[in-house]
């Protein structure tokens, strides 16, 4: 292949380039409209947390909401059967007292906490493998904190040394592409579990009949993802 026939290959390999660009924001732009409605799940505005000075309790219908407030945002996932966890709860409730009552020059941070066990969106968001884990959430930029479990490393990692650890990549992030297919994945499974206790134990169905219209149903929702990716497609490559 000679040069000018490389050359026109790649200018004509632009528009498919551009188009499976925009392709991936749309994605990701649906999974992050899908988790945030399926967390909110239309509750009124009390679910906010309040404004305390200990730990504030972040769950899947309040955690964006609450961390587009401007702040940076220290994050505990822990399990209730953590004795790690259980043992460090004393000393990270100094922690968000200290943080809660000081102002700092970069940025002031707010102290939570996620129940990691019963928010399983939320971790594999957050792609957590152990208990209790610590991240700092500025905007989009997050951190994790891998110390000693101290409350002055804590305090120091979020108000100073957090300068020092690399970011997490935001493609592979929670609020990446990445992070929110995981959360997507999981959110489903757990609907569709849910979807097959109430056909089985409310409706009364056999499993082999429920499983069907389970099946049945997905394949009904992916045809028409695949219809809708397509014309949207068919219709770019037509303006190019």
């Amino acid at each position: 292949m000679n040069a000018s026939a490389t050359m026109k290959t790649k200018i004509h390999s632009l528009p498919l380039l551009r188009r499976m660009t925009f392709a991936s924001f749309l994605i990701a732009t649906i999974l992050l409209s899908w988790n945030n409605w399926a967390g909110i799940e239309f509750v009124s505005a009390a679910a906010a947390p309040e404004k305390a000075e200990g730990v504030i309790q972040l769950t899947a219908k309040n955690f964006d909401k609450s961390l587009s407030d401007g702040n940076a945002w220290l994050i505990e996932f822990y399990a209730p059967w953590c004795s790690h966890c259980t043992r460090f709860a004393p000393a990270y409730e100094a922690v968000a007292k200290q943080l809660h009552s000081e102002k700092n020059n970069k940025h002031n941070v707010k102290v939570a906490k996620i129940d990691g066990a019963a928010e399983r969106a939320l971790s594999s968001r957050f792609s957590v493998k152990g208990f209790p884990t610590f991240f700092l959430v500025n905007g989009w930029t997050v951190r994790e904190y891998a110390g000693n479990r101290s409350q002055e490393n804590l305090v120091k990692f979020a108000t100073e040394t957090y300068e020092e650890v690399e970011a997490m990549p935001f493609l592979f992030g929670p609020f990446g592409p990445m992070g929110q297919l995981r959360s997507f994945l999981m959110r489903s499974g757990a609907w569709v579990v849910g979807l097959y206790e109430n056909l089985t134990e409310t409706r009364g169905l056999k499993p082999l009949i429920a499983m069907a219209v389970l099946c049945f149903g997905g394949i009904v929702v992916g045809l028409i993802m695949i219809v809708v990716l397509g014309v949207f497609m068919m219709s770019k490559m037509k303006q190019d």
